[in-house]
């Protein structure tokens, strides 16, 4: 008899479940239904302020596989303007609501993947949910900001929160020529970087035009009509013709709540096994809804990555096609381009490895991209943070011009394999001229790493 996968959600891990498990089982074994409520399936949201700042020249450039290539080519009912609103778990069904067509249904199910995302996080503020205000998170999203700038003539942008995504968009609006204001609470961009680090990233923002405005709430949004004329701050306010939010993201599992899907307790997430198996029999959970584990932190973490995604996609897919996958967890291993500065994280930050329980060294590294008397070298700032005692690697941060941000791989393999900074620098890295000083600057953050631990052992 032919079983029934219902996917809810057609990006990342959804489809990535569905791709994995139709290679294992055929159409006449397993029937795969997707239900996706926007107009695309499988694309690169991460994409997407590169399109609104013309670096990517249109939407179809994003989308890596359409509902029709899915249908024709895989055998997966690929269904898009389609939203579950509605779990029964007991029935074994889900409640569609058909946003073309108006009506509803019931999808029965044998087997059930939520891969639901995440969603821009809106605090209830008054204006924030207006007109020209708008979250980033979808194409849709990114397609409707573009008719806003189409349709209205826009010269002051307001971006708030300085995370990656505000970050992108404040760059893309500067570099369609607008006047930026970007607002944060904090006291300073990129708070996942160490304030060290996060100070470089600010210089950059401002030397591109873009007025920051630190430790500053936002404590609404005043409107003209269709379109927004201020953002009111603990400052004052600021004019703005848009507004976009960068607020980070929260994990979407109300569909999971209403079913009594537990979610857990500090993240948000879906609580999920290493197979990506509920606490529900029959039922999946995939991507930036689900609780991942953090490799160093030792704890649950919900953290959204198109990287994530797709790997606990698959991990969810080739479970369900009847292979055996499991998923060994996260470091949150990260990387962006702003204003000309590259910037790459990977495991804990000095607070967040106290946090952890950690006792925690640091090293803070000045150097070059590639040797110290090549023309077009670029300055890079790396800091290292150790286990004090054992000197094992518990996190890295790098920022730097053009060449910087990839060598945070290398620390990331070093911290999925809990080497220690003494290990890490004597390992057998490439040299040349073009590439790197003949003391990569991983290997110098690693040396004085553990310089720094076994300073803090002879105290």
């Amino acid at each position: 008899m032919t079983e029934r996968l219902v996917v809810v959600g057609g990006d990342a891990a959804g489809m990535s479940a569905a791709s994995q498990a139709r290679r294992r089982r055929g159409a006449d074994d397993l029937e795969i239904v997707v239900l996706e409520r926007g107009s695309d399936t499988s694309y690169s949201a991460c994409g997407i302020p590169y399109w609104v700042g013309d670096v990517v020249e249109d939407r179809d450039a994003l989308v890596v596989r359409t509902p029709e290539a899915f249908r024709e080519k895989h055998a997966i009912d690929a269904r898009v303007h389609h939203e579950v609103v509605g779990i029964d778990t007991a029935a074994g069904q889900v409640r569609v609501r058909d946003l073309d067509g108006g009506r509803e249904f019931d999808e029965p199910y044998d087997q059930l993947l939520l891969a639901t995302g995440a969603n821009p996080v809106r605090p209830p503020l008054p204006g924030l949910d207006g007109a020209g205000v708008f979250g980033v998170q979808t194409l849709d999203d990114g397609q409707a900001i573009l008719d806003h700038l189409t349709a209205h003539h826009v010269r002051r942008a307001v971006v708030v929160g300085a995370g990656y995504i505000g970050l992108e968009m404040a760059e893309a609006m500067v570099v369609r020529g607008y006047e930026v204001d970007l607002v944060e609470r904090s006291d300073r961009p990129m708070k996942t970087l160490d304030p060290d680090l996060g100070q470089r990233v600010a210089d950059a923002m401002q030397g591109m035009g873009i007025r920051l405005h630190l430790t500053t709430e936002v404590k609404g949004i005043e409107h003209d009509g269709d379109r927004p004329r201020a953002v009111v701050t603990s400052a004052g306010e600021l004019p703005a013709d848009v507004v976009v939010l960068g607020l980070g993201t929260a994990p979407n599992t109300d569909l999971a709540r209403d079913a009594g899907i537990p979610v857990g307790e500090h993240t948000g997430g879906i609580v999920v096994d290493v197979r990506q198996r509920t606490r529900v029999p029959g039922v999946w959970a995939a991507g930036d809804c689900a609780e991942v584990h953090h490799r160093v932190a030792r704890a649950p973490a919900a953290i959204a990555l198109g990287t994530i995604a797709n790997k606990t996609g698959r991990v969810a897919g080739i479970n369900l096609g009847g292979g055996y996958a499991t998923f060994p967890g996260v470091l949150g291993t990260s990387v962006t381009k702003v204003c000309g500065v590259e910037i790459g994280r990977t495991g804990l930050g000095e607070a967040d490895a106290e946090a952890a329980g950690y006792q925690p060294v640091c090293a803070s590294v000045q150097s070059t991209t590639k040797a110290g008397y090549w023309p077009d070298r670029e300055r890079m700032q790396l800091k290292v943070v150790a286990e004090r005692r054992s000197g094992r690697l518990l996190g890295a941060q790098i920022v730097g011009g053009e060449g910087s941000c990839k060598r945070i791989d290398t620390f990331a393999a070093a911290l999925w394999n809990q080497m220690t900074v003494e290990e890490l620098l004597n390992v057998d890295l490439s040299y040349a001229p073009p590439f790197s000083p003949v003391w990569d600057p991983v290997l110098i953050g690693a040396r004085k790493a553990w310089d720094a631990v076994l300073a803090d052992g002879d105290r």
